[in-house]
């Protein structure tokens, strides 16, 4: 480890030495944690990065005046649909994706590296339980969709198959994401084959451009945003252990989404089939005023435009079939073959320019007093997995319905929307109408049958709680031998036990 005089030094070039204005009054032990955590930073990187976070946010850029007149929906040719398709197309598609699947040729990766401050946690949002029956967490339905679409790719071609899982943890998630997959021995899947690795760490910045100190011995860090997968994926060596494996297709996905199918074949052949070298998965959007970016052109290259740069009248404007005319919602669900992922660490990143988050970060006053500002006192630079978007040569939006794969969980159930409850719910209610298509009949605590009809999205509770273990269906599939015609009570908890005992 660099000596306290060689981090000085470093420090100084950098304008930052102000980080080590306590490190004399510290233990041994704090200050070799502090000395630790700064020696990785580059000095001219981090000048820069201080500098750059300053300017930024002194400067924020303005919309551009002429986006309106620059700005086209995807051309149809562009766009896929799960649902607005005749189905012999679809399960050509799906096909397709289980084909590349059980070719070993499809791996999943997720981004894993942002803190549930907002959902009123101190673990990551994967160790979440929205209060489900069955008291699974995020990570677990996550690691049961694998191995489900293993096993259904593996019985169409008669073959053992393996979708890797790629994490990507912070410094923050990793430690506690990695402990929770080995107390629940990895939900049963291979460990090798369960493969995580840490995102770049920023330090925060303060408007003039100091990197803020959070505590005595601890510099204020934050993750460099989900396009910090593109270093990442560098800095650990991943496409190269993906490319040992035989991996061409990876899916990429967000934590919080409790819909969301990994390694989704549809999606996965429809990219293949159209070949697409990047792709996203998007969801017509709610109304105008939704907060979601959009994925559209911009000068004819495709990228997820923030709503907040698109004009209401803009936002407003309708297409010919009385629609959104800009009604593709970003989801942060995403398609890429790895020859791109590889393009995207050595060409792309560095072209990429970073995002201004301003935010309320802890730290420490003059007199090393402990201090949590109640506004805004420090910047967060971060890059966005879509930012590479412009660069793909053939680029695909497949959109989906939101009730069906969409319905992220962001914040405390305070909040309106995205919480705990509209996530427990989506899920419960997809599940209810699952079991009524397959057959099943629901009654009410006197015996009497409920309505046979699906919950509208945000309607609260389905009439019957069901939840169907993701090991026995993946997307609805195959539950008919298990329900036709059978009458249950609420909940009804189909897991694999239930699902063998119901079958004998």
């Amino acid at each position: 480890m660099a000596s306290e005089l060689d981090v000085r030094a470093r420090l100084q070039r950098a304008g930052q030495e102000h980080l080590l204005r306590f490190c004399a009054e510290l233990a041994p032990g704090p200050r070799a944690a502090l000395l630790a955590q700064l020696e990785p930073l580059e000095p001219e990187a981090l000048r820069e990065h201080c500098r750059r976070a300053a300017a930024a946010c002194a400067r924020p850029p303005a919309p551009a005046p002429d986006l309106a007149a620059r700005l086209r929906p995807l051309p149809p040719e562009r766009v896929g649909s799960a649902s607005g398709v005749a189905p012999q197309t679809r399960r050509l598609w799906e096909e397709e994706g289980f084909h590349q699947i059980a070719l070993n040729k499809v791996a999943v990766l997720l981004l894993a590296g942002g803190q549930g401050t907002r959902l009123g946690v101190t673990y990551p949002k994967g160790m979440y339980q929205v209060g489900l029956p069955s008291q699974k967490t995020l990570y677990q339905l996550q690691a049961e969709r694998i191995r489900r679409v293993e096993q259904l790719a593996g019985e169409r071609y008669g073959t053992r198959c393996t979708v890797p899982w790629y994490i990507m943890t912070s410094e923050f998630t990793l430690g506690p994401t990695a402990k929770f997959f080995k107390e629940h021995d990895f939900f049963h899947l291979d460990p090798n084959n369960v493969v995580m690795f840490e995102q770049r760490m920023l330090p925060a910045v303060t408007f003039d451009g100091r990197a803020i100190l959070e505590q005595k011995d601890k510099v204020a860090m934050a993750p460099d945003g989900n396009g910090g997968l593109y270093c990442a994926l560098a800095d650990h060596q991943v496409l190269e252990d993906m490319e040992r494996r035989g991996v061409e297709f990876v899916h990429v996905y967000c934590v919080d989404n409790i819909l969301v199918r990994l390694a989704d074949p549809v999606f996965i052949g429809f990219c293949v089939l159209r070949g697409a070298d990047c792709g996203a998965k998007v969801v017509e959007k709610a109304s105008p005023e939704e907060p979601v970016g959009v994925v559209c052109q911009v000068d004819g290259v495709p990228q997820v435009v923030e709503y907040s740069e698109i004009s209401p009248e803009t936002a407003r404007l309708r297409a010919p079939g009385g629609g959104l005319l800009y009604n593709a919602g970003n989801i942060c669900n995403h398609f890429f073959t790895r020859d791109f992922l590889q393009m995207a660490t050595r060409e792309f990143e560095p072209l990429l320019k970073p995002h201004v988050a301003v935010k309320k970060v802890p730290y420490v006053d003059e007199q090393g007093n402990p201090v949590k500002p109640l506004e805004p006192n420090g910047i967060k630079m971060e890059k966005f997995v879509f930012d590479v978007l412009p660069f793909a040569k053939n680029f695909v939006a497949f959109q989906v319905l939101r009730g069906e794969e969409f319905s992220p969980l962001k914040n405390a159930d305070s909040a309106e929307r995205d919480n705990p409850s509209t996530a427990r719910r989506a899920l419960l209610a997809q599940h209810h109408w699952w079991a009524l298509q397959a057959g099943a009949h629901f009654l009410d605590a006197h015996g009497a049958r409920l309505p046979e009809q699906p919950s509208p999205p945000g309607s609260g509770e389905p009439p019957a709680i069901c939840e169907i273990s993701p090991l026995v269906s993946y997307s609805g599939e195959g539950l008919e031998v298990y329900l036709r015609g059978r009458e249950f009570g609420s909940p009804l908890i189909l897991d694999v036990d239930t699902a063998r005992t119901l079958q004998a």
